[in-house]
């Protein structure tokens, strides 16, 4: 068999050609095999209707197997050199000859010092690529951060609006002024919920006694 690998006809065809002159040999072996136990088989067919015959089965298989050896050795000698006909001849693409899809480079050529450059183009171009992905997935995390921060900013503002209204409803219109009166709501209820827990403490330990 040829060492040539043949990547291009293999292109071609789908297969390699040495697999198919392989493929080719096993054929014409097994049936040579077929063939001789045929043979065989009608020899001792013939045998059996002769009386008093001398030669064994033993011996016809011993003469089926050197004419089995004879003939591999004559087809192995003719199949070497159809092989080589075929390979150089019938399955080999000329070396002038592209492929459909080889095309472009008869009317693009380019150099291996062209293909280098092209290639590195492709990794650089690669690598913009992550990284303006990288880019725009941290933009689309700022920007849930920011959409997240003007809803609380949002409720923020609800809330001043809020007590804006709740300081008119009382007679303030101001902010601050409202924000004021809140925060002196606040320190009754805190003063009168200290007075409401002095006074059950005291109601606990006059009960207690």
């Amino acid at each position: 068999m040829s060492v040539d690998p043949m990547t291009y006809e293999a292109q071609f065809f789908g297969f390699t050609p040495q697999t198919c002159m392989l493929r080719i040999y096993i054929a014409f072996q097994d049936y040579l095999f077929e063939v001789m136990q045929a043979v065989e088989q009608v020899i001792l067919k013939k045998l059996d209707g002769i009386p008093d015959c001398a030669i064994s089965p033993v011996q016809i298989r011993k003469c089926t197997e050197k004419f089995l050896c004879f003939m591999k050795g004559r087809f192995d000698n003719l199949f070497g050199k159809m092989e080589q006909l075929f390979l150089q001849l019938i399955l080999r693409i000329p070396p002038n000859v592209l492929l459909p899809e080889d095309k472009p480079q008869e009317t693009h050529p380019y150099s291996e010092e062209e293909f280098q450059l092209l290639q590195k183009e492709i990794e650089q171009l690669q690598e913009k690529y992550k990284t303006e992905l990288c880019t725009k997935q941290a933009l689309l995390a700022e920007l849930e951060e920011q959409k997240i921060v003007q809803a609380k900013l949002k409720q923020t503002l609800s809330l001043f609006d809020e007590l804006e209204n709740v300081g008119r409803d009382h007679g303030t219109s101001d902010f601050r002024e409202s924000l004021l009166f809140l925060v002196q709501n606040s320190r009754k209820l805190h003063n009168i919920r200290d007075n409401v827990e002095k006074e059950g403490k005291r109601q606990n330990i006059l009960m207690s006694k």
